[in-house]
């Protein structure tokens, strides 16, 4: 009776980590590729970049401040000084290349 309560026992601790690797190879490993991405973007941001804000302004950087970590950009209405992290996507490479038909 004993050996088959180890038996099982031994087996549901072989699905608790089975399961746990499932989970951080579909959940927690693609949230660290994208937030990894998302600070190299953060961090390549330079001076001439037209980019897009998480509020849907588009502009152009016109500063950009390590130190504190904002950045300047430059829209229609005027200039707007903000944190780097509000910059959802850049723009300029978008607009180089042509658009196929």
């Amino acid at each position: 009776m004993m050996q088959i309560f180890q038996a099982t026992g031994g087996g549901n601790f072989t699905l608790l980590i089975l399961m746990f690797g499932v989970m951080f190879l579909f959940l927690i490993l693609p949230q660290q590729r994208r937030a990894k991405k998302e600070r190299k973007f953060k961090s390549a941001l330079k001076k001439g970049d037209l980019v897009v804000t998480k509020g849907g302004i588009h502009g152009k950087i016109i500063e950009v401040n390590e130190s504190n970590d904002t950045c300047v950009i430059e829209t229609m209405a005027g200039k707007v000084k903000m944190e780097r992290s509000f910059i959802s996507h850049e723009m300029s490479k978008q607009r180089a290349t042509p658009a196929k038909k």
